[in-house]
């Protein structure tokens, strides 16, 4: 494992123990085993870490909505492979993330950071929407389906489950959950 690696290792441990806001660059280089500046030689700032971590650390959400091809697979099992993965990442990610919301100032300070830092992706909901445009548009979807509304459905009970699953240890199977919830938004004809 290299440098960049065992840091972000040592910090997506102490985001998941001590939220991103009490998570320091200083902190997470000791854990690494590496100084601030061996850090600094790799990442900008904390915010680049965090984008690393929630990239390359946690199930693969964005990897899944990049995988997407319209005309590939079936489009209700593509979902529910979404769906799931999502679950998976927000159960993940919500320990790290929840700890930006304890102050306006931290939450404004923290989106600026990611604006700065941004790749030009879409949000998760965007891009599902357009995928599942795609997937209209070649027939495969009924024309009265509306995408927005269904990616925005999906995703959005992905992030409850995700965040009700620290409160529910025997939350169930998220692909078992992912299956009845494009069930219940893609009802078969």
């Amino acid at each position: 494992m290299g440098t960049r690696e065992k840091i972000l290792a040592a910090a997506t441990q102490i985001m998941r123990e001590q939220g991103y806001a009490r998570a320091t660059t200083k902190e997470i280089a000791r854990a690494a085993g590496f100084s601030e500046a061996a850090l600094y030689k790799h990442f900008a700032d904390k915010t680049e870490i965090f984008l690393g971590v929630i990239s390359s650390q946690l199930p693969g959400l964005e990897a899944v909505l990049g995988d997407l091809t319209p005309g590939r697979h079936g489009v209700r099992a593509n979902l529910v492979r979404v769906t799931a993965t999502a679950i998976d990442f927000y159960t993940e990610s919500f320990p790290i993330g929840a700890s930006l919301f304890s102050s306006q100032e931290l939450l404004t300070a923290h989106r600026d950071a990611i604006r700065e830092h941004g790749d030009g992706q879409a949000t998760p909901v965007t891009r599902l929407a357009n995928y599942l445009r795609a997937e209209q548009r070649l027939g495969r979807l009924p024309s009265t389906s509306d995408p927005d509304a269904i990616a925005t459905l999906l995703l959005g009970a992905a992030f409850q489950q995700g965040f009700f699953r620290h409160w529910d240890a025997e939350a169930g199977d998220p692909a078992v959950l992912a299956r009845k919830l494009v069930k219940a938004v893609l009802p078969t004809s």
